[in-house]
């Protein structure tokens, strides 16, 4: 298949080399800045388009990756959609719900495949962690804790951050909209109830979006969670742990491990196998996706499901505004 990247960033070329790895596929490539599109051509030996539409035009892609800054997903997925192509487009879906729920029903309308980028998903320890949760192995959860913070600056030490899209509001950034956090932990524990969210600016850093996040969560199976995000951390740091009616579940993203201790005093610990190259996931995502366009079969994450964690997010952004409960 003809697969067009839009977004010659970090993520698209992540995805770019992935796909020339497998094999199989014609790849081509939008990226507006001409410095790092000569850079691709020569990376990846493909096309490199200017702009989506002489891309859309020439090359006639079947599939589309949406590796651009939030604040254009919207756009890129309604031309996506326009143009007949299954696409894959990154977290969030979008930085805001509007105009969504019209993309998922011409997409669903004109029998497209698409999926939004979860990659911890496909992470062998979240694969345990979640049929760990599912057959209540530590019973009934009561309680879920969950974190994600680094020094933005460490992100891509390569480039200055303050051009990066998660310091500028005007590209969707901010650590809210920036964290897979509402995704996955609605994975593991189901439907939110009520969320409450302190956020502000709080460090030292050249952006203008806020950089640490602090919410609280009531989730329809009663249990209560809590998650941590912020931009300031100079270690990073990604935690879960899961409180539960016989035990604790607890992953740790530098101890590589899932810990299952329970009260009957036995501890299991799953470690992460020896060598395991974090772009496995990656790869493991996109032969998922792939694999869904050649069956038509429903994604691991939908475009119904990035656009519930938007609204998450959202209802979060309004209650650190507003310092108000908000009931899904």
């Amino acid at each position: 298949m003809r697969i067009l990247i839009i977004g010659g960033g970090s993520i698209g070329k992540r995805h770019a080399r992935n796909i020339n790895t497998i094999g199989e596929h014609e790849l081509g490539i939008v990226e507006v800045h001409a410095q790092r599109a000569t850079a691709l051509r020569e990376e990846f030996k493909c096309q490199v388009f200017e702009n989506i539409p002489d891309a859309v035009s020439t090359f006639s892609p079947e599939i589309m990756f949406i590796c651009s800054p939030s604040i254009f997903h919207l756009e890129h997925m309604k031309i996506a959609t326009l143009a007949g192509c299954h696409f894959f487009v990154e977290k969030p879906v979008a930085h805001t719900t509007e105009g969504v729920t019209e993309i998922i029903d011409h997409a669903r309308t004109k029998k497209l495949i698409t999926m939004v980028g979860s990659n911890w998903k496909f992470y062998p320890l979240f694969k345990i962690m979640k049929e760990l949760i599912d057959q209540k192995t530590i019973g009934r959860i009561l309680s879920v804790r969950c974190q994600f913070g680094q020094y933005l600056p460490d992100w891509h030490p390569w480039e200055d951050y303050r051009l990066g899209y998660s310091a500028q509001k005007k590209l969707g950034g901010g650590v809210l909209l920036d964290s897979h956090e509402f995704d996955y932990l609605t994975w593991f524990m189901g439907p939110v109830k009520k969320i409450v969210t302190f956020a502000d600016k709080i460090s030292n850093l050249e952006i203008d979006v806020e950089d640490v996040a602090e919410t609280l969560i009531t989730f329809q199976s009663g249990a209560i969670g809590e998650i941590h995000l912020d931009y300031v951390q100079r270690f990073y740091q990604r935690t879960y742990e899961f409180f539960g009616e016989t035990g604790t579940i607890t992953w740790d993203v530098n101890e590589k491990k899932v810990v299952v201790k329970k009260i009957d005093t036995t501890v299991k610990e799953y470690e992460l196998e020896p060598g395991y190259e974090v772009n496995t996931m990656y790869v493991e995502q996109l032969t998922h996706f792939l694999d869904a366009v050649k069956n038509k079969t429903t994604p691991i994450t939908s475009l119904e499901t990035g656009q519930k964690i938007i609204s998450l997010i959202q209802a979060a952004k309004i209650s650190a505004t507003e310092s108000r409960v908000i009931t899904m």
